[in-house]
């Protein structure tokens, strides 16, 4: 990606999130931020990215140096010694900076472990926001935008607006907020406001208070001054009662505050011309090399080399939003003249279902529960059809990668699976979240794969979408010039 020197009449952006590739990632999050912060720092805005200095930060060894000395963090009845580290790394890309404080975050897992969530997150990330706020000035002199990233983050725009209001720095601080995943929103007991340092007249129906719960994710959309989520028809749908994850008045009330910009691919990363990762280089104008990434794909996952038999791939957690349901349920798994390949882990349940169907079905169902980027890029320069059937997806990374190498989506008419594929011509949409509705999709699919010359000009189709960041880092930077107005 070229970089352009930065421009000093832009704002700088400070990133704050829970997840950063390539340091730690669980899903989508990281790489969204990622791609963002990093097409802002090459387009010239002076961007940084600070995030937890997790365990598994420190086994991925960056060089890293201190920022300062320790300081004191305050966090509710409680004080913690804290330190800022920078990521030494190529000059050009955003600044990454990194909290430490092991107790907190010297951990097995991000989020949680053994399946189950620490039982002090709502502490662990109040610690990491206030120490990030804390830092601000020396990151960011200003103007300043901090731009915050789901739940985990969403305590800062409150502490901005409530515990340090008045003070000249941070009430110029224009805060924005990113619902990436509405589905968790970080609840906690009433105790919690008190622990993390918020005072009780905030357990309110106009602040956190949500159905005799703190709700974390609801005092960031209150107190930011902008919120967005992450596609225009994930935008939609979280201000109706049905797509609202009970927060739909609270998005409704944001008005002109809230809206849905698309997240981005990285082009250069994904592109089955140059692609280091994959088989064969192919492209538009000469799509042969295709071929061959296929049977590549079919002998990593066990399958008989079949050129004429369609392969439809699945890259993704394995969990219920997913859609996984209404896969197993359907007859195309199971009775369909084409292969299914599964790349992901997740739920107990789901990997044992897939393995004994795939089992049952040696030459036609693979699975790797054994995630990497390397085997996804291989899994989508192989594939014919991806599919992502999902019960909600707020934007989706793998739909718009997929196009561009060539396999058309077989997915739901939602969130950001609705605005990135076009019905009958870059992919495949359906609308009822039931398995004859999934076995309805396939069919169609079917039919214009047994048509070479017409699937293989909406391959080429697909290919030609434009999924970079250049519309979408302009929508956010349109915003952040509205919130740092407002202040």
């Amino acid at each position: 990606m070229k970089t352009t020197r930065r421009q000093p009449d832009l704002p700088a952006v400070v990133h704050l999130t829970a997840e950063y590739w390539p340091f730690a990632r669980t899903g989508g999050l990281a790489e969204a931020v990622r791609g963002l912060a990093s097409f802002q720092a090459a387009s010239g805005l002076d961007v940084a990215v600070v995030l937890p200095l997790y365990g598994v930060v420190r086994e991925a060894n960056p060089l890293l140096e201190a920022v300062g000395e320790p300081f004191a963090v305050q966090v509710g009845p409680r004080t913690e010694e804290v330190r800022l580290h920078r990521h030494v790394a190529e000059l050009g890309g955003p600044r990454v900076f990194f909290v430490e404080h092991p107790g907190d975050f010297n951990r097995a897992g991000i989020y949680g472990d053994g399946g189950a969530d620490y039982d002090d997150n709502a502490r662990r990330f109040a610690l990491f926001c206030l120490a990030a706020l804390q830092q601000l000035p020396r990151i960011a002199p200003g103007p300043v935008v901090l731009h915050s990233h789901d739940w985990h983050t969403a305590l800062a725009p409150t502490y901005l607006r409530v515990t340090l209001r008045g003070q000249r720095y941070y009430d110029g601080v224009a805060s924005v907020l990113t619902v990436h995943n509405a589905g968790f929103q970080g609840h906690f007991p009433f105790a919690t406001l008190a622990d993390v340092g918020l005072p009780d007249e905030l357990y309110s129906v106009d602040h956190l208070e949500w159905y005799g719960r703190v709700n974390v994710l609801k005092g960031g959309l209150v107190f930011c001054d902008a919120a967005t989520t992450v596609s225009p028809t994930h935008a939609i749908e979280l201000r109706t009662e049905v797509g609202g994850f009970g927060l739909h008045d609270t998005f409704v009330g944001l008005r002109h505050r809230f809206l849905g910009i698309r997240n981005g691919i990285d082009l250069e990363m994904w592109d089955p011309a140059t692609d280091p990762l994959i088989t064969a280089h192919y492209s538009v104008e000469d799509p042969s090399g295709k071929k061959r990434c296929k049977a590549a794909l079919q002998r990593a996952w066990g399958l008989p080399e079949r050129k004429r038999t369609p392969v439809f791939a699945m890259s993704a957690r394995l969990v219920a939003q997913k859609g996984l349901d209404i896969i197993l349920g359907c007859e195309s798994l199971r009775t369909a003249d084409a292969q299914f390949v599964f790349l992901g882990a997740g739920e107990a349940r789901y990997e044992a279902a897939i393995a004994e169907v795939a089992s049952a079905h040696r030459d036609r169902i693979g699975a790797n529960f054994a995630f990497s980027d390397r085997l996804e890029h291989r899994l989508l320069a192989g594939a014919d059809f991806l599919l992502m059937p999902s019960l909600y997806e707020p934007c989706g990374l793998t739909q718009m990668r997929a196009q561009r190498y060539g396999a058309l989506p077989l997915a739901r008419r939602v969130g950001g699976l609705a605005d990135t594929i076009e019905d009958e011509i870059t992919g495949y949409l359906f609308d009822d979240y039931t398995p004859a509705a999934f076995d309805r999709g396939v069919r169609r699919a079917l039919a214009v794969y047994a048509d070479p010359p017409e699937w293989q000009a909406r391959s080429g189709e697909a290919m030609l979408r434009d999924f970079g960041w250049e519309r979408s880092a302009g929508g956010y930077l349109e915003l952040y010039n509205r919130a740092l107005a407002s202040r």
